[in-house]
């Protein structure tokens, strides 16, 4: 059984093949919270202010009781502790391994005898422990544990295996149905759980990118990373990403362009400029030599002159700022590589005043609007 939080909270039962999703925000909160905090005793007293905050029932012992005697009812029975000699079945063989309080004692911290019904012999996964309730997992039964297995083997293939590090990441975001335990509330259990679980996303998103750049798929992120930086405007190692991803497509213009929304981005809300991390790409776009152009006008064998001559482009050898015998050392080649840099950023301008003046012309001709 799969107890899933990577979305709305859900119980996934192998054996019998159904899917189970608590009715009502309480019973998922309550959920929530309990497998936010798997193998550890969550006292009453925080499961009722998980559940109802500042306005508590008059009888909320009872009221959260209720709950859990509902969701034990949702639960499905565990599955049988395997015996010493199992008979074939979903959890005989190598792979298996018992839950925590089952068979070499409870884990919980309650003392033999105590009367806390968290013994070896117990067997439902929701146990009364004083002073309040535990659920108990076994490794490999919650989809977020099942993420971060996939996230941890897809690091160890990053440097040798890029590519299949990548490929492995993907099957890890895969598993996200939503945003985490959507659906169960703002209680600080399940709030502060979700938000752990997402910054761990965007996280794998962004090794993610790193093992697809260095495996050459800049195209196949270019999209994925433009809607992450509309979303995370303020994350600034999307827009390095986006960035690096641009330029590996030969779109330095772009680049630079999203630098420069970056940078506005961060005076205008923070009163601060971008980090060290994204200058440091910036600087690496200027610096690098300019991708060679596709055919187009006047860049044919011999053509000398016309619109496609100018530095960097064209068959012949280049003359203009920046170039020329010499020019690759010393301040020549840093002021070569700063006018490079302004004709990219020259082009972006041009490129947004069009897009703009389009626009203007679409919503003046919609409201009859003119000079």
């Amino acid at each position: 059984m799969e107890f899933r939080i990577l979305g709305a909270v859900q119980i996934h039962d192998e054996r019998a093949g159904v899917r189970i999703v608590p009715r009502g925000a309480k019973q998922r909160a309550l959920l929530g919270a309990l497998i936010v905090r798997a193998g550890q005793v969550v006292p009453s007293e925080r499961l009722v202010d998980e559940l109802w905050g500042a306005h508590p029932p008059a009888n909320a012992a009872n009221a959260l009781q209720a709950h859990v005697a509902r969701l034990r009812r949702l639960l499905p029975p565990p599955a049988p502790v395997p015996a010493p000699a199992p008979a074939p079945g979903p959890l005989a063989g190598p792979a298996s391994v018992p839950l925590p309080g089952r068979g070499s004692g409870s884990g919980c911290g309650c003392a033999p005898g105590s009367g806390c019904g968290c013994g070896p012999s117990s067997r439902p996964w929701l146990e009364s422990c004083p002073p309040g309730y535990v659920l108990r997992l076994g490794p490999a039964t919650t989809d977020a544990q099942r993420f971060d297995r996939l996230a941890a083997r897809a690091g160890v293939l990053a440097v040798s295996a890029p590519g299949c590090a990548a490929d492995v990441l993907r099957q890890a975001l895969a598993l996200w149905r939503g945003p985490a335990l959507h659906g169960s509330g703002q209680g600080p259990l399940c709030s502060g759980g979700a938000a752990l679980l997402e910054e761990r996303r965007l996280l794998a998103l962004e090794s993610l990118f790193d093992a697809s750049l260095r495996a050459d798929r800049g195209a196949e992120i270019t999209g994925e990373l433009q809607e992450l930086v509309a979303v995370h405007p303020l994350r600034e190692r999307f827009q390095e990403q986006l960035m690096a991803a641009l330029e590996l497509c030969g779109r330095r213009a772009e680049a630079l362009g999203a630098y420069e929304r970056a940078r506005r981005r961060l005076a205008r809300e923070l009163g601060v400029g971008p980090g060290a991390v994204l200058r440091g790409r910036r600087e690496r776009s200027c610096a690098a030599p300019r991708p060679a152009p596709g055919p187009g006008p006047g860049t044919g064998p011999g053509s000398g002159s016309g619109p496609g001559t100018g530095p960097g482009t064209g068959s012949g050898p280049a003359v203009g700022p920046g170039t020329g015998p010499g020019m690759e050392e010393g301040g020549a080649g840093a002021v070569g590589a700063e006018l490079e840099c302004l004709r990219a950023h020259v082009e972006l301008l041009r490129r947004e005043q069009r897009e703009l003046s389009g626009r203007i012309a679409r919503l003046t001709a919609r409201h009859g609007w003119g000079p």
